[in-house]
């Protein structure tokens, strides 16, 4: 099941055309897809909690904002560490308390001590729940359109400002998907 797991780590941008209020102009980084379905975090949804407010131990390790993430619409009341942890290979084994995702994008487990991780990240975001797609459902959704599949970069997981992430990624892109970038927000308005 190659073709399944090779999506692990990439990122889904929701095209324009996708109508569903939670994935608006969303980048997902894809942490787990396989044919049991696909689990991931929408990286650019900022929420107006802080880190400090809810898991105090971790606030000096996130960047900025220092906010919690709306990481998608499951199991909002959960929380998700993803770190990037600059170096290392990929058979290399990473920090005490992180566990590699694809590159240098990882999980961190947020009921290790802070301070074994602090020395070894580069980046860290906190997400409240995220987004999961049955076995089938997310193939389903790219065979209708709603996302593009692109290749992911550790920046992603870190972008200062969120609301610019869904143009930045799809900007770096090669030919026709650079230009979906320039797309309005309300096209009526054009």
């Amino acid at each position: 099941m190659t073709e399944v797991s090779s999506l692990t780590g990439r990122l889904l941008v929701a095209t324009p055309a996708l109508a569903d209020p939670n994935f608006e102009r969303a980048v997902v980084l894809l942490l787990d897809h396989d044919e049991e379905g696909s689990l991931g975090v929408v990286l650019n949804r900022p929420t107006p909690v802080g880190v400090g407010d809810i898991l105090e131990d971790w606030a000096d390790l996130t960047g900025e904002p220092g906010v919690v993430f709306q990481g998608g619409p499951v199991s909002l009341d959960s929380a998700l560490g993803v770190a990037v942890v600059p170096g290392g290979a990929a058979g290399e084994r990473g920090p005490l308390g992180w566990r590699r995702v694809h590159g240098a994008i990882g999980l961190v487990d947020l009921e290790a001590p802070p301070e074994l991780l602090a020395p070894a990240l580069g980046a860290l975001r906190i997400f409240a729940g995220y987004a999961g797609w049955g076995p089938g459902q997310l193939e389903g959704e790219l065979s209708d359109g709603a996302w593009y599949v692109v290749e992911s970069e550790p920046g992603d997981v870190s972008c200062p400002v969120p609301a610019r992430l869904w143009r930045a990624v799809l900007r770096r892109q090669r030919g026709d998907l650079a230009m979906v970038a320039t797309y309005p927000d309300d096209p009526s308005l054009n």
